[in-house]
């Protein structure tokens, strides 16, 4: 990329340091170096990413250089012309592998705008689809990445399948027990990147009364601003379990020894995060005080 002194608006350096999302890269670092590879000028990004320097630079041809702690460094080169002026312009900056998560910090999961459902075999022929609607959960990103951290609950009792009876007989001591072991509870240990947008996190799931090590196959969908003034991520994340893992073994054979419930459960969950820490719950789970967006 090349870029040419603009001649307006006065001298120096301009630009701005973004995420592939958009977000400003803070604290993010340019250098400037001329063609015998001297360093000319080296400016930080403020808080909204912004790099702006009044120093007035020879005319000439120069490199302009981004780095930034998680970073994959940028490289450009740059004409000045008599005006003294560099515009470097947007410079967008990917992460180190070329994995993507939110910006770093908080992000509380939005039950009202999330599903945790599951998919078991029927009869060896089709599958039964439930869900959970009632959960919670924090997503902590780290400025490592690797670092970030989320930890969820789930009701027990809030299993629904469509079926009265079905539902029953799952919050029964047969399966989830869900007088026993009311909740359910999910604990990252660590993320590896997987790919671009992919991650897999490994964790702890607590179910049943058992400990048992899950990991999640996580894609990361993007962000973007909500109706009430928020930012939102969304996620989507899929696992299997074994049943048995979990001292779940009821099972009821039919004819020709085929199961009436596979031993195996796809776990499948679309997450909505809003940015921060809120106390999401009921119909004030969409952003705070606000509605639902349906």
């Amino acid at each position: 990329m090349t870029s040419t002194g603009a001649g307006t608006g006065g001298a120096g350096v301009r630009a701005r340091i973004r995420t592939r999302d958009g977000w400003a890269v803070q604290h993010a670092v340019l250098t400037v170096t001329d063609m015998t590879g001297s360093q000319v000028l080296r400016a930080t990004a403020d808080e909204e990413g912004g790099i702006r320097s009044e120093r007035p630079l020879p005319a000439g041809p120069y490199t302009a250089i981004v780095t930034a702690v998680g970073y994959a460094p940028v490289a450009s080169s740059a004409i000045v012309t008599a005006s003294g002026r560099m515009d470097v312009g947007s410079v967008v900056l990917a992460r180190q592998g070329g994995a993507e998560l939110p910006p770093p910090g908080a992000w509380t999961i939005d039950p009202m705008h999330s599903t945790v459902g599951a998919v078991a075999q029927h009869l060896g022929i089709s599958s039964v689809h439930g869900r959970f609607t009632e959960f919670g959960g924090r997503i902590e990103i780290a400025e490592e990445l690797e670092k970030s951290t989320v930890e969820a609950t789930i009701s027990a009792s809030s299993i629904d399948t469509g079926n009265g009876m079905r539902d029953g007989h799952l919050r029964s001591e047969d399966f989830l027990n869900v007088a026993e072991f009311p909740e359910l509870s999910y604990r990252s240990t660590g993320l590896a990147p997987a790919g671009p947008d992919r991650w897999t996190v490994h964790g702890e799931l607590s179910l049943h009364g058992v400990v048992r090590p899950v990991d999640l196959d996580l894609s990361y969908l993007g962000t973007g601003p909500d109706p009430w003034g928020g930012v939102r991520a969304a996620f989507r994340a899929t696992a299997e379990l074994r049943r048995e893992d979990f001292k779940m073994n009821y099972n009821q054979v039919v004819a020709a020894g085929i199961a009436a419930i596979g031993t195996t459960l796809r776990v499948e969950l679309a997450i909505q995060a809003v940015q921060g820490l809120h106390g999401l719950h009921g119909e004030n789970a969409a952003q705070g005080e606000s509605a639902p967006l349906d």
